[in-house]
């Protein structure tokens, strides 16, 4: 897509926060016109659209009825309980959500153009990412409208896959073992080193280390540890360490357990 096409297709963002704010900035620098930052909070909408260059309401009223194409990035929650009021008079555009579990047919009873541009990447305003590395997942209503999306996707990232509604939520729980849970287990971690006067930052090599290895082995192939030893001598020895936190403890015996039946299975 060229800039004079990009230029032409007016963007609303519905919600200003973590996801919003990367891809609205992102849009803006690769050339389209963001119209309009729509949020609850006034002072968060006014922060980004002062970023892209775009006018900033709170009140669903207020949300321009001519874009081009509206972009919501919301709760789950949000997203279900406002759709009617949002598309509401504004039928005509592309409404695309941003949700990796909320499937598409969410749109259906509220508006003809509609899709999913889910981009896979956990966001934090406070910490820029390369959006060009992000794979980005599509889905739409027909194929014009893919067509449109396929072409604004391509103009930010490189990695942009057609996915459907199923294979997209699957996508989004295997997002959660291998994003969130993971640092949840940092959070673990960095407490047990506080009780013992030691600083996270030791983990961190360690951490870069086996985040780089699935780059080219597979997570099977990388595991290493007393679970996927088997070394049950060390694995109790730990689990003595962790009579002051039940709640780790029982933690520590159930990812071992599945880190063993998972070499088994992988034999």
């Amino acid at each position: 897509m060229n800039k004079s096409k990009q230029a032409k297709i007016s963007v609303v963002f519905i919600g200003s926060g973590n996801l919003a704010t990367h891809l609205a900035k992102a849009m803006y620098a690769t050339g389209y016109s963001i119209e309009q930052i729509y949020s609850r909070t006034i002072e968060s909408a006014k922060v980004l659209a002062e970023a892209v260059d775009a006018k900033y309401t709170n009140q669903i009223d207020s949300i321009s009825k001519s874009a081009t194409i509206y972009i919501t990035a919301l709760t789950d929650e949000a997203l279900v309980d406002l759709v009617s009021e949002l598309t509401e008079g504004r039928e005509q555009g592309l409404w695309v959500h941003t949700a990796g579990s909320v499937p598409i047919s969410l749109w259906k009873e509220h508006c003809s153009h509609y899709g999913v541009l889910y981009p896979m990447q956990t966001f934090s305003k406070k910490k820029e990412v390369v959006f060009k590395e992000i794979p980005v997942f599509i889905e739409a209503s027909t194929p014009s409208d893919l067509e449109l999306l396929n072409g604004i996707a391509k103009t930010l990232t490189e990695k942009v896959y057609e996915a459907s509604s199923e294979q997209r939520k699957n996508l989004h729980l295997a997002a959660v073992f291998a994003c969130n849970f993971t640092n949840h287990m940092y959070t673990l971690a960095s407490d047990l080193l506080k009780d013992n006067d030691l600083p996270f930052e030791v983990l961190l090599p360690l951490i870069d280390e086996t985040a780089q290895k699935v780059h080219q082995l597979k997570p099977n192939e990388a595991q290493t540890g007393p679970a996927i030893r088997n070394d049950k001598e060390v694995m109790d020895d730990h689990l003595d360490l962790l009579y002051k936190y039940p709640n780790l403890k029982h933690i520590y015996k159930e990812i071992s357990k599945s880190i063993i039946n998972s070499k088994a299975k992988n034999k």
